[in-house]
């Protein structure tokens, strides 16, 4: 099925480059401030060098999807160009932080124990062993990827460019804030400072893939706050204002994900509360501006 893509009121005159919109600017000012990070730890990680290679290409996508005369599939990738940097700008995490970089657990973990008693994330499973729910919330996490792409794919094929707009500004502000907490008050997580789960707490395939995702994708440091449950809640609540229905559909996966990632002893339950409160504040800053 085409993609069904209209030109906007807002849109360029013939000839002229689009102008840069909110998501741009938002994107490449994370950029410059990466960079300058990335200078810095160059002498003890060489690789960050090639992260300020990787961030020049990005400009020139930039100016590449603003340019006039872009066809149908142009104008689809005009808008949703930064949710397919995505996975790039999450793994130039494990690169930056792979430094001397001192991790917050400890303090964390002290958070937790005042909230909570003790360690959830660890504890939890434990007190409630379960393969159903380990297989019903493993499943949830893997859901994340659908949660947070499928809605643009879904008003772009509407033609409703300006709920792609919303969307994709929501979600890759929320993913901002998440990624320079990320690099500034790094946080390794359960998954790291925990012993795992047995086997037969992972012996699912919703688990086995989620484990198998962890280990060749996942960026050390980048657990508080959860950027899952963050950018899960703001496309719910970003895909809700364009569509109820596809609203609705997503609700329950995104609260069983947020519940998931404490089960699954993927994040502190600290980690999930930061990530409801800047998934929240940040569609409602992004919707009071608009």
């Amino acid at each position: 099925m085409a993609l069904k893509l209209t030109l906007s009121s807002t849109a360029p005159a013939q000839g002229r480059p689009d102008p840069l919109r909110a998501v741009d600017l938002l994107l490449l000012a994370y950029l410059a401030i990466v960079s300058i990070v990335a200078a810095f730890r160059a002498p003890h990680a060489p690789e960050c060098w090639w992260l300020l290679l990787a961030h020049a290409l990005v400009v020139v996508l930039v100016y590449l999807v603003t340019r006039p005369g872009l066809g149908p599939v142009g104008k689809t990738i005009r808008e949703i160009y930064p949710l397919l940097l995505l996975p790039a700008l999450y793994s130039e995490l494990d690169i930056l932080n792979s430094v001397a970089v001192p991790v917050h657990d400890l303090l964390v973990q002290h958070w937790e124990l005042l909230l909570f008693g003790g360690q959830l994330s660890r504890e939890w499973w434990q007190a409630a062993p379960s393969r159903f729910w380990s297989t019903v919330l493993h499943a949830a996490y893997l859901s994340y990827y659908l949660i947070i792409s499928a809605p643009a794919l879904y008003f772009a094929w509407r033609g409703d460019l300006q709920a792609v707009r919303r969307f994709v500004l929501v979600v890759i502000a929320t993913f901002v804030i998440c990624y320079l907490i990320f690099i500034f008050f790094p946080v390794a997580g359960p998954y790291y400072e925990f012993r795992r789960p047995p086997a037969w707490f992972t012996d699912n395939l919703p688990a086995r893939l989620t484990y198998e995702a962890l280990a060749s994708g996942s960026s050390y440091g980048a657990a508080f706050p959860s950027s899952h449950v963050a950018a899960a809640l703001a496309a719910t609540l970003a895909a809700w204002r364009a569509s109820r229905p596809l609203g609705l559909v997503l609700v329950v996966p995104t609260l069983l994900l947020t519940v998931g990632v404490v089960y699954c002893q993927m994040h502190y339950a600290v980690d999930a509360l930061a990530g409801l409160a800047v998934g929240t504040g940040v569609t409602w800053a992004v919707r009071r501006k608009r």
